[in-house]
């Protein structure tokens, strides 16, 4: 098949976060190349007549979509598949509505929610005054990578300057608990007639001072010389129940899977607190790939190469 690979294209001055989708590209190319396809590459800006055009003239069989954002804007990652569904091109990876609805933080937790699955409560900016007593994190809605996001966000009520969260847009940013507890990421593939948990694996903070918060932001995940980044890491040995706390993450996660309508593949992050309850964090519809991710070592853990993983999510998508 003739399959363009479609991404983020990175801008000028692009950060880390961003510039990681090109480690994914080159990884898929090589994958589709070893699958016998013939891999082209197109990367989407804010431009997209000339993405429009592009698909036009090249007609693929197979759009293989890795965007994660349009010029590191998450708010508009929906605009792709969009695009492909109305040139009519087979594309891999989640359609539009569950891309738009797991962009925006808020909106996965109604759906989840109204299905009976554990969410935490959100506030508005706005409400920060009526907030009980206790730690809560701002987060931003829309965007990805955990951009927006560290320690600073976690916050004590009763605040002493609360003009700091009110003065932010309800529009970008919302609020919830802050969870002190185990963080967890449970890795999906499809397969043939439903979906396969590849591994539950746990972020562990290691030698974190007691006052400083546990948090999965932006330094832990990109900044390779920072403390975060350092003292972060990955763990599949869940210590004591730990089967049992894997197959209830793993029977939530696929639970999120056909409450959303995914497909292809997918991550759901999880905060276990003090008393055991699983919670919800966030369900990214289009987790990263590249060979340093936490689902390239999740197909890794189960005996998966990541030529298997891409062949499955092309079939997941071809098969209808």
């Amino acid at each position: 098949m003739n399959v363009v690979i479609v991404y983020n294209e990175p801008g000028e001055g692009a950060t880390a976060d961003e510039l990681d989708v090109l480690d994914e590209v080159e990884l898929v190319a090589k994958c589709l190349l070893e699958l016998g396809h013939k891999p082209k590459q197109l990367g989407v800006t804010l431009d997209l007549s000339k993405a429009f055009n592009f698909l036009k003239e090249e007609k693929p069989d197979l759009a293989f979509n890795l965007a994660e954002s349009i010029e590191n804007h998450g708010a508009l990652v929906h605009f792709v598949p969009a695009l492909l569904d109305v040139l009519n091109i087979p594309y891999t990876g989640n359609p539009t509505v569950p891309i738009f609805i797991t962009a925006g933080k808020h909106l996965t937790k109604m759906q989840l929610q109204a299905a009976g699955l554990p969410v935490t409560p959100t506030y508005k900016p706005e409400e920060v005054g009526k907030l009980k007593s206790g730690k809560y994190i701002v987060k931003p809605i829309w965007e990805e990578g955990s951009l927006g996001l560290d320690e600073e966000s976690v916050f004590e009520v009763p605040l002493s300057n609360p003009e700091r969260i009110t003065a932010l847009s309800s529009e970008k940013y919302f609020i919830e608990p802050y969870i002190a507890g185990r963080e967890f990421n449970v890795s999906m593939l499809a397969k043939s007639g439903g979906v396969e948990v590849l591994a539950v694996a746990e972020i562990r903070f290691v030698d974190y001072p007691a006052d400083k918060p546990h948090v999965l932001g932006f330094r832990s995940k990109w900044e390779t010389d920072s403390f975060e980044y350092t003292h972060t890491v990955r763990n599949y040995d869940l210590g004591e129940n730990g089967d049992k706390i894997a197959g209830k993450l793993a029977d939530i996660s696929v639970k999120c899977w056909e409450t959303l309508g995914l497909r292809g593949y997918a991550r759901v992050d999880f905060r276990m607190d003090e008393d055991g309850n699983p919670w919800v964090l966030e369900v990214n519809a289009n987790p990263c790939i590249s060979p340093d991710s936490g689902y390239y070592a999740a197909c890794q853990r189960v005996g998966i190469s990541f030529t298997q993983a891409v062949e499955r999510i092309i079939n997941d998508t071809i098969k209808k």
